[in-house]
């Protein structure tokens, strides 16, 4: 049947969907890995989407105990419309009492849905386990099958892996399902990839270089994806993922980029300024990256949260601003890495909306007896503080210096390592940070 005459899903990330040209019932999908490429992330959104649309999912597990995919998943996992398939307990787990204990609970209060299979080491009986799982079932089921790697390992070979996935491949398929199979690149040999690229819907490799993860489309069987074979970068940040877009081009408006340096200005994660406007840090990652627009309400949400004028994400920041003198009302409190609350707090001395400064001063207030173990900031340039009032100890290369009032403090490329507020009143520190 041609996929484009089967009902269309998601992968639970818009930008994927948008790189493939969509997922549909039907779709066996191998996730090609390398180690820390966030396979798993791209599972979890699968999963989170499904189970929002209460479709059932399972997950066949031959490399995770069950506990380990419940810690993975957390709430996720308690879902009725979710099962683990425990391959792994008889399988890797080898039976072991440790794994075993897993299923001793009270049923009651038991909130996972469980199914450990005897014998997963013989690959039919994992077949007649999902197959009457599946059974059991209704609507378009989604499968994790998690990995083909781990089933190679227990099967004792590559064979007995091209074989069962073989017969389950176009099984899944024509019982309207959508099957993720994640296997790990370098264990397998090209001969085997081959045979499973040619049953599979959709192949994706994921890889690593120089920190920087990479997303290549190498099948998307009977839909238009311009993007095979073209390798998407992409961050996952706080368990989102977020794919790059080209650099903005000259003439072209860059409101991602101009939220994402007024947030930056202010110190404040994606999470925070999701937090204080009211979306999914997901939603603040994909508007940063221009990947997605705010809507109205939204965009005066994030103009309030950031404390600027919603016509400021429309000004070109490299004019020149009317006048020298900023208002002490304009400039704005910013949130200090690490630094315990209540007991230190910042206020960025410029407005968000100003245009790049050489330098960005910052008003800090210790309460007295406050410690800090680290810098206020993370900063590679020169620095320099005014002790307006109090007194201070600082730890710079482990000796320890005391700054009053009047006193100057000037760093070039050292880091402090700890403040101390070692007077009786709170401290004020006029400080500067130069770019």
């Amino acid at each position: 049947m041609d996929a484009m005459k089967k009902k269309r899903v998601s992968s639970g990330i818009p930008q994927l969907d948008s790189l493939l040209g969509g997922l549909y019932i039907g779709d066996n999908v191998l996730w090609y890995e390398d180690a820390g490429s966030f396979s798993a992330t791209f599972c979890v959104h699968f999963i989170r989407e499904s189970l929002a649309l209460k479709k059932p999912t399972i997950y066949v597990s031959f490399d995770r105990s069950p506990k380990n995919v419940v810690s993975f998943l957390g709430p996720l996992a308690e879902s009725q419309n979710f099962t683990i398939l425990d391959c792994f307990t008889n399988g890797k787990g080898n039976r072991s009492e440790v794994f075993n204990r897993f299923y001793e609970k009270d049923g009651a209060q038991w909130p996972y849905q469980v199914i450990r299979v005897n014998d997963p080491a013989n690959p039919a009986q994992v077949g007649e386990a999902i197959y009457g799982l599946h059974g059991n079932l209704s609507g378009d089921i989604r499968f994790i099958m998690d990995s083909l790697t781990g089933m190679q390992d227990l099967w004792g070979g590559e064979e007995q892996v091209t074989k069962f996935y073989a017969r389950t491949c176009p099984r899944l398929y024509e019982l309207d399902t959508i099957a993720y199979w994640i296997v790990e690149k370098s264990a397998h040999t090209s001969r085997l990839k081959a045979n499973i690229n040619k049953i599979a819907q959709v192949a994706i490799d994921l890889s690593v270089k120089n920190s920087q993860p990479a997303l290549k489309i190498l099948k998307a069987e009977k839909r238009n994806s311009q993007f095979l074979n073209d390798p998407q970068s992409f961050s996952c940040e706080e368990a989102e993922i977020a794919f790059d877009l080209p650099k903005t081009l000259p003439g072209r408006f860059d409101l991602g980029g101009t939220i994402k340096a007024m947030r930056k200005k202010q110190g404040l994660s994606q999470k925070e300024l999701a937090e204080k406007t009211g979306v999914t840090p997901s939603s603040i990652s994909q508007i940063e990256k221009n990947l997605i627009y705010p809507s109205i309400p939204a965009l005066f949400r994030l103009a309030e949260s950031l404390s600027v004028e919603v016509a400021s994400f429309f000004e070109d920041l490299t004019t020149d601003r009317q006048g020298c003198v900023y208002r002490g009302s304009e400039g704005v409190s910013v949130s200090l890495e690490k630094a315990p609350k209540g007991l230190i707090s910042g206020t960025r001395l410029l407005p968000p909306d100003t245009k790049d400064a050489s330098v960005d001063p910052y008003l800090l207030k210790i309460e007295p007896g406050s410690k800090l173990v680290n810098h206020f900031f993370s900063h590679k340039g020169e620095e320099m503080g005014y002790v307006v009032s109090g007194t201070l100890a600082l730890w710079v290369d482990g000796q320890r210096h005391e700054a009053g009032t009047g006193d100057f403090v000037y760093l070039t490329k050292q880091i402090p390592e700890q403040w101390e507020n070692v007077g009786e009143n709170a401290a004020e520190l006029l400080w500067l940070k130069i770019k």
